[in-house]
């Protein structure tokens, strides 16, 4: 079982690790959601109420976000 560390007890270089990974999942939703709001609903998958549901409640490492992009969008055709 691992040991949960404090902010303190880590290193610079993990503390930048920590926050450049927590703004690339930010980056990452705030492009998801922009996308979802600007796209028609008849070019996603399902109900957009649930996918920006799941973009903003689901802390996922940024598997939210890529499951939109790859499985929530319909190609424009």
């Amino acid at each position: 079982m691992q040991v949960a560390r404090r902010w303190s007890a880590l290193s610079r270089t993990q503390r930048r690790l920590v926050l450049a990974a927590a703004a690339a999942e930010g980056a990452a939703k705030v492009a998801a959601l922009v996308d979802l709001a600007r796209r028609p609903a008849a070019q996603v998958r399902g109900p957009k109420w649930l996918w920006a549901a799941v973009l903003l409640l689901v802390n996922s490492f940024g598997g939210a976000p890529v499951a939109y992009f790859r499985f929530g969008r319909r190609r424009a055709g």
